[in-house]
Parts: structure tokens; C-alpha cells; sequence
């Protein structure tokens, strides 16, 4: 795919930066650490060169000076909130943060439990983390926060919390969704330290919105789509206006919530070395653009593409038709339509055509290919097989999957899985491809060119099922589709 970004370059800029941020603090900085540290698809997305791990592998590039501190909301824990995107809870993915970051050689030192309250699920979780040799600190509801700064600021405000003793000069605190309570682990930690005698700073990190891209450029409008279930919006900073006469742009929540924080950094430091939420930030994504072409029309696309999903997960649930009013006002304001990519035409074309559903695919070049429900394979099976081959230059008549791999599937699924549709998903045509490729090397050659259609656009007439997109969102393969059911009921799995 074409790219707008420079990864090489932002790791660096990035890590410098943060450097001269810890210098700037005397040599002790945390950090809030916002959106995703890995995975970051979204990022990848409308910034095409940005990868979903960037934001580890800078962690990683620090290290030897960082360490990490997770916050989850004790709330959180007692209401066993989830993941909206892979659907684990907040308190089971602090286990799995801490795994990951320590198989990255990052020091995770402690979790800390916002909002405490006694809540008997936190305890509960508290002491299965210290059964695993976890050290965890509580950090108690204050009356008042953010804005009773006098109690909040004092021995029974943040004085109250656990202080999480830290050795590096860097201090990341990261949790597993919003809510979680990082700027106030953050602040009081930074108490703590002073109380301490021990001069420490903060800093936020966020790449979104872009500070130093215009208010409606496409890659802060996306933002604005994927948080369109949110009440927030993308703003002019007004501080940095009045304070250095630039125009920059920032989150309507951080603008709000500055008066308050700068306030809390006088009171705990004695000054604050901010004037603005934007100097707050450390984000260097803006500086590394080096195609404005290329990541306006990416998040154009994406502006899209969150127009579908929210309408896919109205058709599911019946829920989310307040945001997708407001994506469609989003969308005006872009001057973007649903059309955006060919792949809708060809996919809607060739399923009045054929009288059955069917998908489209634009491939990196801009060609696109198309594939349609079959005997036995899905229109998400027939597209994955027909890109795979367009790509690993095999020719589309050529049956690269034996019928010896197919057979054996589709009894199983209907002899004695007791399944009604006979038709393989994407994940069992691989499979089906990779048992064949042991004797056909062709099947080989169109499964090492897998990764070609990593950021391709997929269209399909209906809403394909869940197995069929998680595997298209593995390959890195982004999925639309109609919000439109196969066949009209009740429940659809």
C-alpha cells in the first residue's frame, strides 16, 4: 500500500522528544499514555505507514529508562466492563497488558486501583494479584475531584492514596480502556513525589487529534467518527490561541479539564510549566507526515468505514442510531459518501447479478476483484480465494483448493457438527489452502501472498458473519458491509 508516513523517523523524533521532556522535569517524568499501545489499527489506518505496534516498539526503545504503571477503575472491576473490541474484561486484560509488556522487556511495576472504595470484587481482585506477586496501591474516590482542588491537594486528598515507589526515569501509566483513571494516578503520584522531595513532571501522550493538522483535515475528522459514540469533539485550543498566538487543535475534554489540571500542578509544584493542554502533549505523529495526500484520502476512507461498522452494529443490536446520525453529519462535513471506494459498486453489482451475496476487494494497484456466493464457499470465502490469487499472480480459473481438503470440512460440519450450511468460511478455505498446498505449489505460492492484502478495502452486500471478519481483520484486510442480513429473522449469529 501506499504510504504517507514515516515510521523510521517518528520513533526517533518521538523518543527524543520524550527525553527532552524527562531533562526538562529534572529527570522524572510520568507519562499519561493514552489510546492503544499496540494494536493500534485505527493509527495504522489513516496514517498509512504508521504500524499497529509503533507505539511498542518506542516504549520498547526506552526501556532501559522506563517502567510502567497500570490503573483500572475498581468500578470497572465490580461491573466486569469489557473490551469493546475483543470482548475480554478490563480486569482479565490487566493481566494480559502485564504479560505483553514484560515479554517486551518492559518493568511493570505496579497496578494501581482507581476510584476505590471498598468495593468487594477490587479487594477480591487485589489479592489475586498479590497471590501472583503483583504489588498493588489503592487510590480513593475524593470528594470533589477534579475541582475541590484544596482537599484534593492535601493529606486527605491524594495524601490518602498508596504511593507506588518507582526506580526509572520514566514512569508510563497505561490502562486497559478511558475511564480508568490515569491522569489522577498521575497527579497523585506527582503529590507524592513532591511530598517526597523529589521534583517530577507530567506529560501526556496522545496521537489523536493531530495538534499541528488544520481542525477539519480527513485524519482529525476520522477521529471525530471513531468517537462518535462519545460526546466530544475535536476544538481550536483556546489557551494556546491566547497564549502564543498559534492555532492548534486539541479534544474538547482536555480544554475543559485544563483550568482544573494546571491549577492542581501549581498546587502540588508550586508552578505549572504548561499554558495550554497542547503543551501538555508530546505527540510527534504530525511532524512525520510525508504525503499529506495520501493520509487525507486514508482518513476519508476511514470516516467511511466507521459509517459502516456503526450501521452493521445498529442492524445487530439495535443499538448506536444516535451515532450513526452523527457519523452521517461527520461524513457532510468530510464531502465524503458511501461510495468512496469502487469495491461497494463492483460488490452490489455482482450480487443483482448473481442473485446471491457477493463481496469486492480493491487491491493495492486499484484493481478490483470480486467473488460470489458459491455451492460451497461463502462470498467471503470466494473473494479471500480470487484476491489471493489475483495478487500471487495465479490465474483465477486455476483450483487451487483439492477437493480432498473440501470434502472431509464440509462433512464434518454437517454430519457431525450439525451444521445447516454446508458452505466454508474464510478460516476453514484457508485451512482447506494449506492442507493442498502440501502437494500443489501453487495453493503454497497463494498463501505466502497473504500479507499483500494487508490494508486492502472489502465490500460485501450483506453482513458476512463474525468468523468470516475476524479472519478478514487478522489478515489486516478491512471489512464493510451492507446493514443488511442474508435472510431476514430474528436472531442471527
Amino acid at each position: 500500500m501506499r504510504t504517507g508516513f514515516n515510521h523510521a523517523q517518528y520513533l526517533e523524533m518521538q523518543a527524543e522528544h520524550i527525553r527532552e521532556r524527562i531533562a526538562q522535569f529534572g529527570g522524572k517524568l510520568y507519562l499519561e499514555f493514552g489510546g492503544k499501545l499496540f494494536d493500534d489499527y485505527h493509527a495504522s489506518r489513516v496514517l498509512p505507514g504508521f504500524e499497529p505496534d509503533t507505539k511498542m516498539r518506542l516504549l520498547q526503545s526506552l526501556a532501559d529508562d522506563a517502567e510502567i504503571i497500570l490503573a483500572i477503575n475498581a468500578d470497572d472491576i465490580e461491573n466486569a466492563k469489557r473490551r469493546s473490541d475483543i470482548g475480554i474484561t478490563y480486569d482479565d486484560d490487566v493481566l494480559r497488558l502485564m504479560d505483553i509488556y514484560r515479554r517486551l522487556g518492559l518493568t511493570v511495576g505496579n497496578v494501581v486501583l482507581t476510584h476505590f472504595t471498598g468495593q468487594p470484587k477490587a479487594i477480591a481482585y487485589q489479592e489475586r494479584l498479590e497471590s501472583l506477586g503483583v504489588l498493588v496501591a489503592r487510590h480513593y474516590l475524593i470528594d470533589g475531584y477534579p475541582s475541590n482542588v484544596d482537599l484534593i491537594v492535601s493529606d486527605e486528598g491524594f495524601g490518602k492514596n498508596d504511593f507506588v515507589e518507582t526506580t526509572k526515569p520514566l514512569v508510563v501509566v497505561s490502562a486497559p480502556g478511558p475511564g480508568s483513571g490515569k491522569l489522577a494516578t498521575c497527579l497523585s503520584q506527582l503529590y507524592g513525589e513532591y511530598q517526597r522531595g523529589v521534583t517530577a513532571g507530567y506529560a501526556k501522550f496522545e496521537t489523536f487529534p493531530v495538534w499541528n493538522l488544520p481542525l477539519n483535515h480527513p485524519v482529525n475528522v476520522a477521529y471525530e467518527a471513531a468517537t462518535a459514540d462519545l460526546d466530544d469533539h475535536n476544538i481550536i485550543d483556546p489557551f494556546h490561541l491566547d497564549a502564543y498566538g498559534k492555532v492548534t487543535v486539541n479534544y474538547n475534554r482536555d480544554v475543559e479539564a485544563f483550568p482544573v489540571v494546571k491549577d492542581l500542578l501549581e498546587r502540588i509544584s508550586g508552578k505549572s510549566p504548561y499554558q495550554s493542554p497542547t503543551d501538555m502533549g508530546v505527540n510527534m505523529v504530525g511532524k512525520c507526515i510525508d504525503n499529506d495526500m495520501v493520509v487525507s484520502e486514508a482518513g476519508r476512507k476511514e470516516i467511511v468505514r466507521r459509517w459502516f461498522w456503526t450501521a452493521e452494529k445498529l442492524a445487530r443490536t439495535g443499538q448506536g442510531e444516535e451515532e450513526l446520525a452523527k457519523l452521517e453529519l461527520i461524513m457532510k462535513k468530510a464531502e465524503v459518501s458511501k461510495d468512496i471506494s469502487p469495491a461497494r459498486k463492483v460488490a452490489l453489482a455482482k450480487a443483482k447479478e448473481s442473485g446471491a451475496p457477493a463481496g469486492a476487494m480493491e487491491l493495492a494497484d486499484g484493481t478490483i476483484v470480486s467473488g460470489k456466493t458459491k455451492d460451497i464457499l461463502g462470498a467471503a470465502s470466494s473473494l479471500l480465494l480470487n484476491a489471493l490469487k489475483r495478487v500471487a499472480k495465479v490465474d483465477e480459473d486455476n483450483w487451487v483448493v483439492s477437493d480432498e481438503a473440501l470434502e472431509p470440512i464440509c462433512n464434518l460440519k454437517t454430519q457431525h457438527l450439525h451444521s445447516r450450511n454446508p458452505r466454508l468460511h474464510s478460516d476453514e478455505t484457508l485451512i482447506a489452502l494449506a492442507v493442498s498446498a502440501a502437494t500443489n505449489p501453487e495453493a503454497a505460492r497463494v498463501i505466502d501472498a497473504a500479507s499483500e492484502l494487508r490494508g486492502c478495502d472489502a465490500y460485501f452486500s450483506v453482513i458476512v458473519s463474525p468468523t468470516d471478519e475476524k479472519l478478514y481483520r487478522d489478515l489486516g484486510i478491512n471489512v464493510c458491509c451492507e446493514p443488511v442480513f442474508e435472510h431476514h429473522g430474528y436472531y442471527h449469529r
